[in-house]
């Protein structure tokens, strides 16, 4: 038996749009009935007034709200309409601007679920259920939102990982390309972290979650979607712009056609014919469809305000490890210090770092697979932020840490710095050698720097970066950099920022954590990869693939759609325009303004929806021959 849906039920799940289009057309279908079959004229006007005021009433509060609020915006054209109708009796004009403007939200929000079908498919990809430990070691499962912070958790082989949280028990490898972009899979034992939306490998693992289902990686992610498309970004307030001299031309030119004709109708029929509906609709839908195009890009686009603000940018600030480097280096020296052998340093470091997900592991993991060192066990990995790598082999505490992290005691006995990347390995607290490491450039990085002055008026580029300054200074020379600041901590890359944001409009690109506060004070801030949530939540747009290739892509998805927005809003004025010159001659009668205004707004939302139409290359810059998009 299915259950019953109340009227209520009903209403939210269709949306009041679409229920109010659905009465307005049942209205006038038994209207024709009465008018045609059954020649009741009475009955006609009776089963229209009745749809009319079921229907226009939700409208007219919701019109007489923003009124109080002072928002004279241009749906007040729309509320004009339908009263004036209602004065002179003219019905099926009040009926059709009522289904005019329910149907356009209702294309809106069918635009938007289709153009949100990537949100579909990461809730769905989402487990509602967790297998849960009980007391006496039963596990129970129960809905994924009731887990607690604390609960221990049993993750079978090949399930997708419901809350973020950390091993307990068992030792295996999970797939979180799908969250991190890595190609990779993370090893992982008791004590390293597992991400929700992870797939587990396989071996079944024991997790305690360290957050609740809502507060995890994968929902935050989910819930980063949903706001960019909720979201009202600059240019949808362009047509609140363009309606502040369009609703009192309007208006204007209606009163003065009733003024020197003496006929009240085309007063109506100005008012119907100037309802704006391409402002009202075909802006959001080319934005929506822009964050569709973005998502197939692999882009997702938090503040569809982004996609304005780009056009405007005339300085790049970006910063250098993981967005013009590969952020992931190679390992080029190791000091040992005695009684350490290079080889038993290599092994111990390697053996910690298969479970990190710091961008040396992988070149220290490199580096013992091309020797042939075989691994050991760790035991109590462990890696809090900000205090390195630490875990137990043969009972000695091994720690991978930063020269500013080695106890001052032992900071003299250190070599020299050199340019590049490096860690310290330390073994029960004593320092025991120093692992060296190379960031290469990105092979798109230069000719992406090159390419956005001449095509995107970029003017000025200036390299952001809190590494050493004589390693910023040999890099940036290698890319014809001359804007350069090396050193710099979170706050000083702030304070530059907004000097540089106060002389014109900025884009910030980065993918580290302490991009986050510079990214917030630009005018516009790209995250390039998803390695840090601070900074993904900074950014106004996040590029997965962490390629140079897709911030062009994302300029070109912005040009796209303001071009396609601005056509589609000014086009369809210009058009309701000439419409209302005629009305107001007396050349268009009140049903042939409705008529004509639905012919209109079809023409401009059916020109907005190009934006969700496959385009081919979205992109004018070309890779290196032995370039490409790099992950």
């Amino acid at each position: 038996m299915r259950p019953t849906v109340t009227p209520t039920q009903w209403w939210e799940r269709i949306g009041s749009h679409t229920a109010i289009l659905i009465f307005t057309a049942v209205a006038m279908a038994a209207a024709l009935i009465a008018k045609f079959a059954l020649h009741n004229s009475t009955a006609t006007d009776h089963l229209l007034l009745a749809g009319i005021l079921g229907s226009s009433i939700p409208i007219l509060v919701g019109l007489i709200r923003e009124v109080l609020r002072g928002n004279f915006s241009v749906d007040l054209l729309a509320a004009l309409s339908i009263v004036t109708s209602l004065i002179l009796h003219e019905y099926w004009v009040a009926a059709i601007v009522i289904l005019m403007l329910s149907g356009g939200q209702t294309l809106e929000t069918y635009a938007t679920r289709r153009a949100s079908s990537v949100l579909g498919a990461l809730a769905k990809r989402m487990p509602e259920t967790a297998h849960r430990i009980g007391a006496d070691n039963a596990v129970v499962d129960v809905p994924s939102e009731r887990i607690a912070v604390g609960d221990q958790l049993m993750l079978y082989p090949h399930e997708l990982c419901p809350v973020d949280g950390v091993v307990l028990g068992g030792l295996g490898s999970m797939d979180e390309s799908y969250l991190t972009g890595e190609p990779f899979l993370m090893e992982k034992a008791p004590g390293t972290t597992v991400l929700s939306g992870a797939i587990n490998g396989n071996t079944a693992l024991t997790i305690r979650a360290t957050k609740i289902a809502s507060d995890s990686r994968y929902a935050k992610i989910v819930e980063v979607l949903h706001a960019s498309e909720e979201d009202r970004p600059a240019i949808r307030r362009l047509g609140d712009r363009i309606g502040g001299w369009y609703t009192p031309l309007a208006v204007a030119i209606a009163l003065a056609s009733w003024l020197f004709s003496g006929h009240p109708e085309r007063f109506l029929a100005v008012l119907v014919i100037a309802t704006p509906c391409p402002l009202l609709i075909a802006i959001p839908v080319a934005i929506i469809g822009a964050i569709s195009m973005g998502a197939r890009y692999g882009i997702v686009i938090k503040d569809p305000a982004i996609l304005e603000k780009l056009n405007s940018c005339k300085t790049l600030i970006v910063d250098k490890t993981g967005t013009l480097t590969y952020g992931a280096p190679s390992l080029t020296e190791v000091i040992a210090i005695e009684p350490w052998s290079r080889t038993s340093l290599l092994q111990s470091a390697a053996s910690l770092e298969r479970y990190s997900k710091h961008p040396l592991a992988k070149a220290v993991l490199d580096a013992a697979s091309g020797e042939q060192i075989p691994l050991v066990e760790v035991g109590a990995v462990s890696e809090a932020p900000g205090t390195g790598l630490t875990g137990q082999i043969d009972g000695h505490v091994w720690t991978l840490t930063g020269r500013g992290k080695v106890p001052k005691k032992l900071a003299e006995y250190l070599p020299a710095a050199a340019p590049g990347l490096e860690c310290i390995l330390l073994r029960d607290g004593e320092l025991a050698g120093v692992l060296r490491f190379r960031d290469e450039p990105r092979g798109e990085s230069k000719p992406f720097l090159t390419h956005l002055g001449p095509k995107h008026a970029i003017t000025e580029i200036v390299l952001l970066s809190g590494d050493r300054p004589a390693e910023v200074a040999q890099f940036a020379s290698s890319m014809g950099l001359t804007h350069v600041y090396g050193g710099m901590s979170p706050e000083q890359k702030l304070d530059v920022v907004r000097q540089l944001t106060a002389k014109a409009p900025t884009l910030y690109l980065g993918d580290g954590i302490n991009d986050a506060p510079a990214m917030m004070a630009a005018t516009a801030g790209i995250a390039l990869g998803v390695n840090s949530d601070i900074t993904t939540e900074a950014a106004g747009a996040v590029i997965l693939q962490s390629s140079l290739a897709s911030v062009d892509e994302l300029i070109h998805i912005g040009s796209r759609m303001r071009r396609i927005a601005i056509t589609s809003a000014l086009g369809g004025m210009l058009l309701s325009l000439a419409g209302m010159c005629a009305a107001s001659l007396g050349y268009l009668t009140p049903i042939q303004g409705a008529i004509s205004q639905e012919v209109i707004d079809l023409l401009s939302i059916l020109n907005s929806l190009r934006m969700i139409l496959p385009v081919g290359q979205m992109s004018d810059f070309h890779l290196p021959v032995s370039g490409g998009k790099s992950s």
